[in-house]
């Protein structure tokens, strides 16, 4: 079985190192023009530090990195960049798992790392306007004073920017109740291809025309450069509480957390771990959970007392009703953080246990979660690689991390074999390959399984409208028909053709 296809690089030929020293020198001087010295990187050692996002499995040196610090240097860059024909990949905090920031060979890197100011909190509208590269905690860390946050919490929130979550959707533990990103976003600014101002959506409920901001939030930077981002801000509930819930079995489980749905409750949170995550977790931020449980269910209610009382209520009785070995219910805030803390440091927990992890991205129905769990065992004794699962099983987002070795090029192999059989799995369980961590160049192939030729076409199409000459991280999300072809050869999951009769959403 052959691996998965790699993301592409450009510039392979013979003069590759002549023309590359060439084309940056070019660059350079053309972007000295509209930033200043201390704004634009090209020496090796200043620019090995954006060779990649949180995906480190795969590097690119990039050509310059430029770090704009206001509107117009951003503008600027972009006319000048369009001007020569040069690729630009914006870039956040670098957090992201999937690619979507991996520079190109031949580009531009433009950091955003300096638009990091709060603009305005709304109190009565309950909005702020804040610069894409604030960090996701800084706006909720900002709004705490009027009793307000930003609910959209992804793990990496301490460190990932709201441009980056623009990019790629992303939720977190609390988005089955309040939403991803697309849900709480009311407008954003930022710049074409060619450094014309744009404005999507409004401070209003609607905006007219097509509903472009839909659209732009989760294109992965291949639309447009944001610069600022109005967010909704919701009030922070007068209590929350969490129930841990252990499971002998990891169907009981998935089953569980289906019941808690049909039961007509939308909990705040809804998260499941199983035994592997479960004992790193415990080893790194002892938060208390079950060592001998099978997997354990994380619950949380917030509101007021009464509504959280009466939720908490039916919850245990529906855990207990599928099967739960313990039920256990936060006494106070700092049970309930302690709880939450091991679902939140679940992916540090992991990095203590394994040189290396690739950590998947994938949405099933709620229904299938203990189907793709006996799966991914399956897999771990056909890719002779350990996994720990971490899921927003709310919504059926799958977070699998898979340990290896990134030393040892057939772990590497390997890992990259055992991902691709757990989004096409995914697939053929009626879901999804991404959820909130996007496809950039990690999935780029796996694009090929969930999307017809004819709807791959019509993407490509919607990027063309936006950018004509494919300058803004190109080579990522859309697969080339080419390469789709070539993925389908290789038959990664044994009876599964590229195109199979199977439901898309």
């Amino acid at each position: 079985m052959n691996a998965p296809l790699r993301p592409d690089v450009l510039g392979t030929g013979p003069g590759e190192a002549i023309d590359r020293a060439a084309r940056q020198a070019e660059v350079v001087e053309a972007l000295s023009k509209v930033l200043p010295g201390h704004a634009l990187l090209w020496r090796r050692e200043d620019t090995v530090p954006y060779e990649c996002d949180g995906l480190t499995a795969y590097r690119e040196q990039p050509l310059v990195v430029a770090l704009p610090e206001d509107d117009a240097q951003v503008a600027a860059v972009l006319r000048t960049c369009h001007r020569l024909g040069v690729p630009v990949v914006a870039r956040g905090a670098g957090t992201g798992l999937s690619g979507g920031a991996l520079p190109h060979r031949l580009g531009v890197t433009l950091s955003l790392a300096k638009f990091n100011r709060i603009l305005q909190v709304d109190p009565v509208s309950r909005t702020a306007v804040v610069q894409s590269g604030v960090r996701n905690l800084a706006i909720s860390e900002a709004a705490e004073p009027y009793g307000l946050y930003y609910a959209p919490d992804p793990s990496s929130q301490i460190a990932c920017t709201i441009g980056g979550n623009v990019a790629e959707n992303s939720g977190g533990v609390h988005c089955l109740k309040y939403g991803l990103t697309v849900h709480n976003v009311l407008r954003v600014r930022g710049y074409t291809v060619d450094g014309e101002p744009m404005e999507l959506g409004s401070e209003a409920l609607d905006a007219p025309g097509l509903d472009l901001l839909a659209l732009f939030i989760g294109s992965e930077g291949m639309l447009g450069v944001v610069t600022e981002v109005t967010v909704k801000l919701v009030p922070k509930p007068q209590v929350a509480r969490c129930i841990m819930a252990s499971f002998d079995d990891i169907r009981k489980a998935g089953d569980a957390v289906a019941h808690v749905i049909a039961a007509g409750i939308i909990p705040a949170g809804l998260e499941m771990m199983d035994k592997p995550m479960i004992a790193a977790v415990e080893d790194f931020v002892h938060a208390g959970y079950d060592l001998n449980a099978e997997a354990i269910l994380l619950c949380e209610s917030d509101g007021t007392p009464e509504e959280v009382q009466e939720e908490i209520g039916r919850m245990v009785d529906v855990l207990v009703g599928s099967g739960a070995t313990r039920v256990e219910v936060s006494r106070d805030e700092a049970q309930r953080l302690k709880f939450w803390s091991g679902r939140k440091n679940a992916f540090p927990a992991s990095g203590r246990i394994s040189p290396d992890y690739m950590c998947m991205d994938s949405t099933i129905p709620r229904k299938k979660l203990a189907d793709i769990l006996i799966a991914i065992a399956e897999m771990e004794k056909k890719y002779g690689l350990r996994c720990a699962n971490v899921f927003h099983a709310g919504d059926g987002n799958l977070h699998p991390l898979i340990l290896f070795d990134a030393n040892d090029p057939d772990q590497l192999h390997r890992c990259e074999l055992f991902g691709a059989d757990i989004l096409e799995t995914s697939v053929a369980l009626g879901g999804t390959i991404t959820g909130e961590h996007g496809v950039g160049v990690e999935k780029l192939s796996s694009m090929c399984v969930q999307f017809s030729p004819e709807e791959l076409e019509q993407m490509r199409g919607i990027k063309r409208a936006f950018d004509p000459r494919e300058l803004l991280n190109p080579g990522k999300v859309v697969p080339t028909l080419h390469r789709c072809a070539e993925y389908g050869k290789m038959h990664v999951r044994k009876g599964l053709l590229p195109f199979p009769d199977i439901p898309r959403f």
